[in-house]
C-alpha cells in the first residue's frame, strides 16, 4: 500500500515538472514580424436617416353644451330579454292547424328541420300512442294512417331538445291522391306537444 502510494506522488510530481508556465511572471509574449504594420480604421459612410418629428400636441377642447347626453343600453338587458321571448315562443303547445279532406288516407312525413341534433318525438294519434319514440334526422320518415269520419287528431310530443334546443322538426301531410293537405313545422320544448287535425268530411 505504501509503495502504491508512493508510486502516484512521483507520478504527480512528474507531471507538474512538465506542465505549462505561460502565466507566470517570467512570461514574454513573442512579438510581431512587421513592427510598422498599423490597425487601419474603417470609418463607415453616413447613412440618410429620416428626419424625427414629433407629434402634435392636442389641446383639449370645450364640448358644446347643445350636444345631447347618448344613453348606452345595458347589453344583459337585451339578451335577457330575447332569452324571455324563445322560452314563451317554444315552451308552450303548438296548434299545427285543422284542415279538412276528403281522402280516405293520410300519409304524415317529418325529419329535422334544422341542424340534425338528436330530436326525438313520441307520435299520438287521437291520444293513443302509435310511435312510442322516433329520432329525427336529415331524411323523411312517417307513417300513413286511415282516417276516420270526424276529426283524426295527431299529437307531436317532443322527448327531448337533442343538443340545440329546442325539438324542431319539418312535417310534410299527403292525401290518398298525393296531394299536399299541409306542409310546415314547429319547435317545442320537452313534453310539450304540436297537434295537427284533419276533419274527414
Amino acid at each position: 500500500m505504501k509503495k502504491i502510494l508512493f508510486l502516484i506522488i512521483v507520478i504527480g510530481m512528474s507531471l507538474r515538472g512538465y506542465a505549462q508556465n505561460e502565466f507566470s511572471s517570467k512570461f514574454k509574449a513573442i512579438p510581431p514580424k512587421n513592427k510598422n504594420l498599423k490597425a487601419k480604421i474603417v470609418i463607415p459612410p453616413k447613412a440618410d436617416l429620416p428626419k424625427i418629428t414629433a407629434p402634435k400636441v392636442i389641446k383639449k377642447q370645450d364640448i358644446p353644451l347643445d350636444v345631447p347626453k347618448i344613453n348606452f343600453v345595458n347589453p344583459d338587458k337585451i339578451t335577457k330579454k330575447a332569452e324571455n321571448l324563445e322560452v314563451v315562443n317554444y315552451k308552450r303547445n303548438q296548434n299545427l292547424g285543422n284542415f279538412k279532406t276528403g281522402s280516405l288516407t293520410a300519409k304524415v312525413r317529418y325529419r329535422d328541420a334544422a341542424y340534425v341534433d338528436g330530436d326525438k318525438i313520441r307520435v299520438y294519434l287521437n291520444d293513443k300512442v302509435i310511435e312510442y319514440e322516433v329520432v329525427l334526422d336529415g331524411d323523411f320518415k312517417g307513417f300513413q294512417i286511415k282516417l276516420e269520419k270526424g276529426i283524426n287528431k295527431i299529437d307531436f310530443e317532443a322527448l327531448n331538445e337533442g343538443f340545440a334546443p329546442p325539438n324542431t322538426a319539418e312535417f310534410e301531410v299527403y292525401d290518398d291522391k298525393g296531394s299536399i293537405i299541409s306542409s310546415s313545422q314547429w319547435n317545442l320544448g320537452i313534453d310539450f306537444k304540436a297537434t295537427l287535425i284533419l276533419i274527414k268530411e
